[in-house]
């Protein structure tokens, strides 16, 4: 996987800002939340791992 790949829709979460907040929203915003997301998924990966799992849950994030 490319490490700067994006997780989110960037479409989606633009629209989101839009709306809810009546603001627009930089490019950069979705790469730093794609970072969040990958941080959140590498831990939850770890807790799966931990529990020796081989399936993410709900409760591993």
């Amino acid at each position: 996987m490319a490490e700067n790949e994006t997780l989110v829709v960037a479409s989606k979460v633009k629209n989101y800002i839009k709306t809810v907040g009546g603001l627009n929203c930089s490019a950069k915003v979705i790469d730093v939340l794609s970072d969040k997301v990958k941080e959140v998924c590498d831990a939850a990966i770890e807790n799966a791992k931990s529990s020796k799992r081989k399936t993410v849950l709900e409760k591993d994030i």
